[in-house]
């Protein structure tokens, strides 16, 4: 959301029509109505960020209810962030791949691990 936010101060570019609407009407407000590249990138790295975090967040909290050590648990919690962040900073700058897609395929990795440590608790029950 802060990043869209930047990005419409210094781009002025709205997508959709009725966030124009403080801007007047008619052309002058049509004139903000605009896709922007950098606005659009900022747009996919947000839905790439729901797409993994929202998951991370459920199976995370099931982990965590699994009785994983402590010291395991906050690796992958650890790993996960990091990875993220960069893959954040990836899609922003953007570094040129494999750097974002590695970024994303870690914190895949974690999310999986921590399915596999829930499934085989639930499973040995």
């Amino acid at each position: 959301l802060l990043m869209s936010l930047v990005c419409f101060c210094l781009k002025q570019a709205f997508v959709n029509p009725e966030d124009t609407a403080s801007f007047g009407k008619g052309d002058n407000a049509k004139k903000y109505l605009r896709t922007d590249a950098d606005v659009e990138r900022v747009r996919r790295g947000h839905l790439n960020d729901l797409e993994n975090i929202v998951p991370f967040v459920g199976i995370g909290l099931l982990y965590a209810l699994s009785g994983p050590e402590l010291s395991t648990a906050l690796l992958h919690f650890r790993i996960f962030t990091g990875a993220r962040i960069l893959h954040t900073f990836a899609y922003l700058i953007p570094l040129p791949q494999p750097g974002r897609g590695l970024s994303w395929a870690v914190g895949y990795a974690v999310t999986l691990s921590m399915a596999y440590k829930v499934l085989k608790t639930v499973l040995l029950l």
